[in-house]
């Protein structure tokens, strides 16, 4: 017996805290019994799950991608303005998985996605601290006592943002006005660089993601898909104590 939520994101119907929310709203039910409490638990192989009314299939083996996601993309499963989703760069057989976090619209780089819902809960608590890095084309250069208020945290919705590792790049833009910043995070918050570069009067130009913990793929050509190696995965593990 697994608990529900994690049926539901091994699956690949959503990610551990969206089904979550799929309980309380009752749209699950287990043997004709609608479930709308955490924490209930259900046998997967052999209880009737549905979501909606519709069965849900069994998935016991644990799938992960690693994706280059081109702006112009969102990440979700679905899209109710029918834009293009990550899922439409995978293959057919991995249509079960689910995106890990959050990559802006108009962001691009890479991304996580798998049916691993323990893990797309630690990579995404932020307790777990795991670094993100991102190359940040911003307006303008920042001066150093600039890049020193973004290093130490800046309030957004009221509350400070974790410290983070601000380096400054030079002679990477065809405007010579511009800068490019690397920006290392361990925490993730709703667009968090560009509201943080958009509060200190630097707005981000364009935004890639280039690390994910261990994780980095200059290879990995932008809309393009490959499979983590198992050293990889173990790597992501360590990096989230899992």
């Amino acid at each position: 017996m697994e608990r529900l939520q994690k049926v539901l994101s091994t699956a690949g119907i959503a990610s551990r805290r969206a089904s979550e929310e799929l309980i309380r709203q009752g749209r699950v039910s287990v043997n004709g019994v609608v479930v709308s409490t955490l924490g209930s638990k259900a046998d997967p192989l052999h209880d009737e799950i549905r979501v909606d009314g519709r069965r849900i299939k069994a998935s016991a083996a644990l799938h992960y991608l690693l994706v280059n996601k081109p702006r112009g993309y969102v990440t979700t499963r679905r899209d109710p303005q029918r834009r293009r989703t990550v899922m439409d760069l995978l293959p057919r057989q991995s249509q079960h998985l689910y995106p890990v976090g959050r990559l802006d619209y108009d962001s691009e780089g890479l991304l996580i996605v798998t049916n691993d819902g323990d893990l797309a809960a630690a990579l995404t608590h932020p307790r777990h601290e795991v670094e993100r890095v991102y190359r940040v084309e911003v307006a303008g250069t920042p001066a150093a006592r600039t890049l020193e208020r973004l290093s130490r945290g800046i309030v957004l919705d009221g509350t400070r943002t974790a410290p983070a590792k601000i380096t400054l790049l030079f002679g990477e833009t065809e405007r010579a006005a511009d800068a490019v910043l690397l920006m290392t995070l361990r925490e993730g918050r709703n667009r968090q660089v560009r509201r943080m570069c958009e509060a200190v009067g630097h707005p981000v130009r364009r935004l890639t993601r280039i690390r994910i913990g261990p994780l980095t793929d200059k290879g990995l050509r932008v809309g393009q898909v490959r499979a983590l190696t198992a050293a990889e995965v173990r790597a992501l593990k360590k990096a989230t104590q899992t």
